[in-house]
């Protein structure tokens, strides 16, 4: 089992910026997929972006071309840079890990004003 921690999260701007840290509490070294999903009210889950172990990466075509999914393996930590960032990217943000079974994170919120 794995336990992941959001951080990073917070309101910002149409145009700013935010990085998303997700904290694990064991090596992540062997979890293949990690990535992040985002909720927002009345919507449906979705997909932001994933990277696997070997670094390859998905993302949502919303946020191609804006946001950087990266994972540092000897810090037990996955990344989510964000840039210009829109009213629509306003969410709770979640992290997940993919071994076996899945890990889900708590949440952070990120809110983008306009």
């Amino acid at each position: 089992q794995v336990h992941l921690v959001e951080s990073g999260g917070g309101l910002v701007q149409a145009g700013g910026s935010l990085r998303l840290s997700c904290a694990a509490s064991r090596t992540i070294f062997s979890i293949n997929t990690m990535g992040w999903y985002r909720r927002t009210p009345g919507k449906q889950r979705e997909l932001v972006a994933s990277i696997t172990r070997d670094g390859n990466t998905n993302y949502a075509d919303s946020v191609k071309g804006r946001f950087t999914v990266s994972r540092d393996n000897a810090k037990d930590t996955v990344y989510l840079q964000m840039n210009s960032l829109k009213p629509e990217d306003t969410a709770v943000y979640y992290c997940i890990g993919v071994a076996g079974s899945t890990y889900w994170g708590q949440g952070t919120q990120v809110t983008v004003s306009s």
